[in-house]
Order: C-alpha cells, then sequence, then structure tokens
C-alpha cells in the first residue's frame, strides 16, 4: 500500500453470534460500529483486508459542509458538531482541526453557481460568504495569481484519513466491539426472507440485523441476495508533497486544483478530475448513470483498460464455502492516474511557486463509489429485512462519515434517527422518480 495507515488490533476469536454485523471497515464501518457499541449493542465489524485499507485513507480529508447537496446538509452538519469534539470523546488522535474551506471562482459563471447555493447554507445556519478578487488573496495566502471570487465557509475542518477511520476502530473496540480484519464476509445468511447472519471466511455469525459498508464492493455483495444497487467506483488520483511552511492553511479547491495542509506539514494534492474505468458495471448500470455523465461530462475521463478484464474475471456468484472475490482482492490498490498526477503538480506549482523546490513524497490511487445521483443509500433494504445498506457516498464519505454512521447506528438499532433518513432511502431506484443530481453542487 502506498499509504501507511494507522494500525487496529485484531480480536483472536469469532464470536458465534452479535446484534448487528458490520460489513466493512472504512469509515463509514467503523463509525457505524462505534455507535452501536456506544449504545450497548454487541457488535462484531468485519472487514477482509484491514481497517481503512481502501477509500478511507486516500481521499482528500476535506470535512466540509460548503456546496453540499441540500439533501446531505442536515447530515453534514451533525457530522461537523461529532468531528469537533471526536478527538476528546475518544481520547484518540483523528487529525481534525478547523481550517475553513475554498471554492475558487476563475470568472463570474462560477461565482454566479456559487452565489444560488448560498440560500441553502442561510436556511441551515451555515456561514459560507462570498469573497471578491482581492479577498480571496487574504485567505488563501501564498498564492500567485488572483481571482473573480471564491465561496468561503471558516466552520468547515480537514482530518487525517490515515488516522480517523483506524482511530474511531480502537474507540468502538474498547467499547465492547469485535473487531475482525483480514475476516471476509462471503454473505449473508437468510432464512424464511430474513437475514439471520452472515458467513466469514472464519466462520458462521448469528445476527438479526447487517450493515453493508462495503465501499465499492457494496454494489456485487449487495447482488449475492438478488439486489440490484446501481454504484459504479471511479478513480481518483492523489499526490502527497514534503513539508513546506508557505503553503495556506486553507483547505482549497479551484480548476485543476484541490490541496489542503496535512499535520505532517506537507500537502494533499488533486486535480480534481476522476478517470470512470470502464468495467462490466458500466454496462449494466449504464441507463442509471447517463444523467449524470451528461452533467459531469467535463471532470470525468473514460478509460478502457485492464480493469475492465480484472472485473470479468472476478465470479459473481460463488458457494459459501468457497473463496470469494473479496478474499482474491483484499485491498483495490489501483495504480494512480499519471496524467492527473502531472496536472496536479503542474497547477500546484503556477498558483503557489513555493511548491517549486517541494519533492512530491508519495502518490496513489483510490477507488470512489458512486450512486447516480451522487448521494447515499442509508436505509434498510426492504426486500431483505434486517440488511441495512449504508455506501455509494460518491466521494463526500469521509468527512460525512461520523454523522453517517450515527444515522446507520440508529436505523440498524431501531431508534429515532438524529436526521431524516427519507433522502437516502434505497427506494428511491425503484420508485420510478427521476435520479439525477441536483445541478451545481
Amino acid at each position: 500500500m502506498p499509504i501507511e495507515v494507522a494500525t487496529v488490533d485484531d480480536d483472536p476469536q469469532v464470536p458465534t453470534d452479535a446484534d448487528v454485523v458490520v460489513v466493512g471497515g472504512g469509515i463509514i464501518g467503523v463509525s457505524t460500529a462505534y455507535f452501536l457499541a456506544e449504545g450497548g449493542l454487541r457488535v462484531v465489524l468485519c472487514e477482509k483486508g484491514v481497517i481503512a485499507g481502501e477509500q478511507s485513507s486516500r481521499n482528500w480529508g476535506w470535512c466540509r459542509s460548503m456546496g453540499r447537496d441540500p439533501r446531505e446538509i442536515p447530515l453534514m452538519l451533525e457530522s461537523l458538531s461529532i468531528w469537533r469534539g471526536l478527538n476528546d470523546r475518544i481520547n484518540d488522535e483523528t487529525g481534525f482541526r478547523q481550517t475553513g474551506t475554498l471554492y475558487i471562482c476563475p470568472d463570474e459563471a462560477a461565482y454566479a453557481k456559487r452565489e444560488a447555493w448560498l440560500p441553502h447554507a442561510r436556511e441551515n445556519g451555515i456561514e459560507s460568504v462570498l469573497l471578491r478578487g482581492p479577498q480571496v488573496n487574504e485567505v488563501l495566502t501564498g498564492a500567485a495569481r488572483s481571482w473573480t471570487g471564491a465561496l468561503y465557509t471558516p466552520g468547515d475542518g480537514v482530518a487525517e484519513p490515515s488516522l480517523a477511520a483506524p482511530a474511531i476502530a480502537r474507540a468502538a473496540h474498547r467499547l465492547g466491539a469485535t473487531i475482525l480484519q483480514r475476516c471476509a464476509v462471503r454473505g449473508l445468511d437468510v432464512q424464511a426472507g430474513r437475514v439471520t447472519g452472515v458467513v466469514s471466511e472464519r466462520g458462521r455469525i448469528r445476527a438479526d440485523r447487517v450493515v453493508l459498508a462495503g465501499g465499492a464492493w457494496s454494489s456485487l455483495f449487495a447482488a449475492t441476495v438478488g439486489i440490484r444497487f446501481p454504484q459504479l467506483k471511479v478513480l481518483a488520483s492523489v499526490l502527497r508533497t514534503m513539508p513546506i511552511t508557505e503553503g495556506p492553511a486553507i483547505a482549497a479547491w479551484g480548476p485543476g486544483l484541490a490541496l489542503r495542509k496535512r499535520l505532517d506539514g506537507g500537502y494533499t494534492v488533486s486535480s480534481g478530475s476522476v478517470v470512470a474505468q470502464v468495467v462490466p458495471d458500466s454496462f449494466r448500470f449504464l441507463t442509471d448513470f447517463i444523467p449524470l455523465l451528461r452533467q459531469e461530462w467535463s471532470g470525468i475521463a473514460l478509460r478502457f483498460g485492464r480493469a475492465f478484464f480484472d472485473e470479468w474475471r472476478l465470479t459473481r456468484h460463488w458457494d459459501m464455502d468457497a473463496i470469494s472475490p473479496f478474499e482474491k482482492v483484499r485491498t483495490l490498490d489501483p495504480e494512480p492516474s499519471a496524467a492527473e498526477i502531472t496536472r496536479a503538480r503542474r497547477n500546484l506549482e503556477l498558483a503557489f511557486p513555493a511548491f517549486g523546490s517541494v519533492p512530491t513524497a508519495s502518490s496513489w490511487g483510490g477507488m470512489i463509489d458512486a450512486t447516480p445521483d451522487l448521494v447515499p443509500v442509508i436505509s434498510e433494504i426492504a426486500a431483505v429485512p434486517g440488511l441495512i445498506l449504508s455506501s455509494g457516498y460518491s466521494g463526500h464519505g469521509f468527512g460525512i462519515g461520523p454523522g453517517a454512521g450515527k444515522l446507520t447506528a440508529q436505523i440498524a438499532a431501531g431508534v429515532t434517527p438524529v436526521v431524516d433518513p427519507t433522502p437516502f432511502s434505497f427506494s428511491r431506484f425503484a420508485d420510478g422518480g427521476r435520479i439525477q443530481p441536483l445541478a451545481g453542487f
């Protein structure tokens, strides 16, 4: 793995039963396990690789309310509230700090687009403001050029992806959750149409409720019980610089560049674009994703290559006593796009000349799980009672993770949810309504 992820100790024994089994050890899975354990439930978390081995340690590390789809804003505000007190709450380091976030507007059209979002901020008490011209450089220190304006949200922050999910997992463990790494769940135990547990590579675990928080793997897992979950993966490419003292403290995004300061003094940097690798699921879910492709075409590059054949070879049907795809691929570790890394590095040095003498320390790729409307599913699946799906976070999962984990845990526990879960219902993909991301977000 190109990223050093903080370690989490394993439990030596696999319990025979639990109240809830959580499948997946990313930020959503560990946050769900934490809140379930905090509520006194017996929780087993199964991760096929290591905690935060995939996208939860590979993302930008932003924790933003700014620019969110209005359907996500209440949940994101809950998440930010959790982030701000999380280090003290779990007595561990997540890397969270309130830095503010900035969306650069290179022209009047971009400025108008961000201005159109401000009513959603005001409605939800988010203190976002629009900056004009020189005001941008007062916040974005070290920049070598000026811009038309920017959308600025001082209450947002960042956290450290390689630290956060492992820290939450350790906290869940201290509360009594069982953490099993390198323990793939091959499938669900379903009796008389409802969940009765899971079959893992290390044995069966009885449970009335199972949370599927499998990230990029969730669609394949759901298909084993006949659930069609329209979800695709896109490749995000990121680089890390060596430490520098002259860079901006704020997390910023603009055309061709996104950056945020890390705890180690370096910067996490991206071009902001993704690569959609053409795979068999691209054809299975083509009609679902056509509206998104039309709307986001400029920020998505389509590629056909090895990934198609790698996924073609992954079987979609297996016996529970046979090795599953989740054991064959313990960690999704894609090569970053060399073109996007080069583009990000070039744009970084153009915008912030001080980085010209700062080496790139490493680069990596990560697979983002995306839904057709870029809004996650956090919902019990009516066709399989006892199965709760929490996936499809579409590149927004890290920041919203603690709040989403809390909501997922509440749905699994059958208690009053912290926010209205209706916008995240799985049924929206089957009720005949229009599935499309909201323009401008």
